[in-house]
């Protein structure tokens, strides 16, 4: 028994000396040192200022809520930006639906524009630049692998005050807004109503009416005649024929 009573202090003290902290380890060493004060000190300075935002959120609602639209149009527009291989593939895309039409149907001012920005690309003189909420693509007057002492040298490169006069199109919201404009009506040529009085040019839309009664009298074309509309009909043109013929004879007598 006393054997027994002697192992388990000797267990005791052994798990109490190990649970002890001991004063001398590393650990405490390091949250006693001054890199370990800073630590704490920046965590401190962090849950202050987060408690702070919650209550002012808290507090102002409405302004809260108008920071919070901010930063989200801001993100959205961050990840919705295109970039250069959506750019090189929306002018192929364009070039490709111009292709498929006539040049005397397709639009003079949408087939320049993306002629000209074709040709800039095959020449090499396309330049991408991301500016956080939107792209610019812009040209320039070489090619980078040209080896042209004007070329290489940063001294005569491309002021940047001249960046506006060679922005080609802006990216934004995932669309390129010049090229899509230039592409509006790409079907049609301005060149064949230029002719025409101005208040003949410009048409509007059909109204719900107008389209209604066209689609209802196409279906009534597809269907057959009955036989007193044609019945109807023959006695219209005999009518027709009945008027016509003393007309003539006045004219023959004549």
């Amino acid at each position: 028994m006393a054997s027994l009573r002697a192992a388990r202090r000797m267990f005791s003290a052994a798990v109490e000396t190990a649970a002890a902290p001991v004063p001398n380890s590393r650990w405490e060493k390091l949250k006693n040192s001054k890199a370990g004060a800073w630590c704490r000190g920046l965590l401190s300075d962090y849950k202050e200022a987060c408690r702070e935002a919650v209550v002012g959120a808290w507090e102002r609602p409405l302004r809260t809520s108008l920071y919070m639209t901010v930063l989200g149009g801001a993100g959205v527009c961050f990840y919705t930006k295109p970039d250069q291989s959506a750019f090189e593939a929306a002018l192929l895309e364009c070039s490709n639906q111009l292709g498929l039409l006539s040049p005397w149907i397709r639009s003079a001012t949408s087939d320049s524009h993306v002629q000209s920005l074709v040709k800039l690309r095959n020449e090499g003189r396309l330049r991408f630049v991301s500016l956080g909420l939107l792209a610019l693509v812009y040209r320039t007057d070489y090619d980078t692998n040209t080896m042209l002492y004007e070329a290489q040298c940063s001294n005569l490169s491309v002021p940047w005050r001249e960046l506006p006069q060679r922005v080609l199109d802006v990216g934004f919201t995932g669309r390129w807004w010049i090229l899509d404009s230039k592409m509006k009506d790409y079907d049609i040529n301005e060149e064949e109503f230029k002719h025409l009085p101005a208040y003949m040019q410009a048409t509007l839309p059909p109204s719900v009416q107008e389209v209604e009664r066209n689609e209802r009298s196409h279906r009534e074309s597809w269907l057959p005649l009955t036989v007193e509309e044609e019945e109807e009909e023959t006695k219209t043109l005999d009518r027709k024929e009945g008027e016509i013929q003393p007309g003539r004879e006045e004219q023959t007598q004549s």
